[in-house]
């Protein structure tokens, strides 16, 4: 059987009222008590039973202590300057006072209520030394400064409370903070990784659809006059499909909880594969790459390649077969890239099933002034490593892409 725990803890005010009976009590046995045997003191029934009134109102008013603290101080305060210094017997009245004091200082606002602690302090201090100014015998003037030192304990306490109190809310405050810190990096992570995704399924999907398309057209134009050419687009069509599934499950593959089956992503020492897969798409590819001194960053690489990728797909798509030179030139700080394309041929005499040229491909030219996505693609991966990409029409016709990648990048990438 399951036992749950009751809590008797009971509500503050139900507190508060128990423990102001509690000091009434106190304060009016303990005085009477203290009377009966004290010498030259004034008997509580003086002034119409002052003593009583005066002890039992410091008592009760203990039970709104939480919600006007600095009224009850002040009521308690007044009550013992009245009480010792009409002579009233010195029992145990001060104990209302004592909590009234702890109250003020653990549930003030620190500086302003600490000022009234002190002050108010002050004032009775001077009160208790003047009333007990002949009291006899001397010695009992000892209970005097009693009082006065309880008192400054009281506050002390008080204010000791408050303190942790407040520390531990900060500290709180603190740890909500940072937990709230750490699920706003997480989420900024999540969306790092997806965007990170989403650019290279682009890249991926782009490129492999641009060779499919220009291979499918090639096969449809000339699948009943020229079948081996034919075959040999449908090879091509299957080697690029099957490449793209490979990285795109390399790239989804960070969604799965396991690692297995994961390859690396590409970098430029695939890059003789993509010219020769642009070749077979119709493209005339020059490659001048200079070695470098030292191996590249993977970060580096990678935005290479994808930025050779995504530039000759442009190619592909909006000018087909034309020339093309890729350049890479990497230097002891930076990694230079230029592709540059002559521009769509105008051969009208020329067998289209030659120049691998299909019908469906768009009449526009890769020097459209605005630029595409895949050019603000290629810029975003530049300056996530603190890079820079130009791209536009060249005077004599033709396009050129030039992207310059820090070898130490200033940014991380996605």
């Amino acid at each position: 059987m399951e036992h749950r725990a009751v809590s008797l803890r009971l509500p503050v005010l139900a507190q508060d009222v128990l423990l102001a009976l509690f000091i009434t009590v106190i304060h009016v046995e303990g005085s009477v008590a203290r009377g009966a045997g004290e010498v030259g003191s004034r008997p509580l029934t003086d002034f119409g039973y002052l003593g009583y009134v005066l002890l039992i109102v410091s008592g009760v008013v203990v039970a709104a202590r939480r919600r006007w603290p600095v009224p009850v101080f002040g009521t308690t305060a007044l009550a013992s300057l009245v009480y010792y210094g009409l002579d009233f017997p010195n029992g145990s009245g001060w104990l209302g006072l004592f909590v009234a004091l702890y109250t003020l200082a653990a549930y003030g606002d620190g500086r302003r209520s600490l000022v009234t602690a002190g002050v108010g302090t002050a004032v009775l201090a001077i009160g208790w030394l003047v009333a007990a100014a002949d009291i006899e015998p001397r010695d009992a003037i000892g209970w005097v400064f009693f009082r006065i030192g309880a008192s400054v304990m009281s506050a002390a306490l008080g204010e000791s409370v408050r303190s942790r109190r407040v520390i531990a809310a900060e500290a709180q405050e603190r740890a909500e903070l940072a937990e709230r810190t750490r699920e706003e990096e997480a989420r900024a992570r999540v969306d790092a990784e997806r965007l990170r995704i989403a650019r290279e399924v682009h890249d991926t999907v782009a490129h492999a659809i641009a060779i499919i398309n220009v291979q499918s057209g090639v096969t449809a134009h000339v699948l009943d006059k020229r079948p081996e050419v034919a075959r040999e687009a449908l090879q091509a069509i299957e080697q690029t499909s099957s490449r793209a599934l490979r990285e795109m499950r390399a790239i989804l593959g960070v969604l799965r909880d396991d690692g297995n089956g994961r390859v690396p992503y590409p970098g430029l020492e695939q890059i003789d594969e993509l010219t020769a897969k642009a070749r077979e798409a119709g493209l005339d590819i020059k490659l001048e790459a200079t070695s470098a001194a030292a191996p590249l960053p993977s970060a580096v690489e990678s935005a290479a390649y994808r930025i050779l990728q995504e530039s000759i797909t442009n190619v592909i798509r909006h000018v087909g077969p034309t020339r093309v030179t890729v350049v890479l030139n990497p230097g002891f700080e930076v990694l230079e890239i230029r592709v540059t394309d002559e521009g769509r041929r105008a051969a009208p005499g020329d067998d289209p099933a030659d120049q691998h040229l299909s019908a469906q491909h768009p009449t526009s030219t890769g020097s459209s002034a605005k630029p595409s996505r895949g050019i603000l693609g290629m810029r975003e991966r530049c300056q996530l490593l603190g890079g820079e990409l130009d791209a536009g029409p060249l005077p004599g016709g033709g396009f050129q892409v030039k992207a310059r990648l820090p070898l130490a990048p200033t940014g991380s990438r996605l």
